[in-house]
């Protein structure tokens, strides 16, 4: 009786947890270009090659710095909500998704190679990266996945042959 209460409760964790995850996975790799972009500048350079030479447990703290400066903001976007302005918070929170998103892809993909000589992070992300390909696979393998695929593609081939009739 038990697993079937608990049983919906699952369901929308997990896909709640994929829309979160299909969100990161979707921006990850293009925003982490854009910010590889910008840390080709002479400024952010010499910054980025002190962040790859840092030590494993250093490199962590930076990795996690984001997540954790951007706390504030999201605070403050929950308390525009409270007080009246829905959409100025709901303004804040995807903003400081995008840029943390950025930032923290960024900062990964700068910090990977030391953060994988911790034995345990990299036991850790290789159960985390498990875990997650089993997840988008579920939702991959979902009816409304397929179906939005579907939609995408048949308005994809659209716009081309509008585009090259006109």
């Amino acid at each position: 009786m038990l697993k079937l209460l608990i049983a919906p409760f699952r369901w929308l964790i997990r896909v709640v947890l994929a829309i979160v995850i299909l969100f990161e996975e979707w921006g990850w790799e293009p925003l982490q270009r854009a910010m590889a972009a910008i840390g080709r500048l002479p400024v952010f350079r010499q910054l980025e090659a002190a962040v790859r030479r840092l030590p494993p447990y250093l490199a962590l703290v930076v990795f996690f710095l984001p997540g954790l400066l951007l706390l504030p903001i999201k605070v403050a976007a929950v308390w525009l909500m409270g007080v009246g302005r829905p959409g100025l918070g709901l303004a804040v929170i995807v903003l400081a998704k995008v840029l943390g998103t950025a930032v923290v892809a960024r900062i990964f993909a700068l910090t990977h190679p030391a953060l994988m000589t911790l034995p345990w992070f990299a036991r850790l992300y290789a159960r985390w990266t498990v875990w997650k390909d089993g997840l988008l696979a579920w939702v991959r393998a979902s009816v409304a996945w397929r179906t939005a695929r579907a939609i995408k593609l048949r308005i994809k081939r659209a716009l081309r042959r509008g585009v090259r009739s006109a």
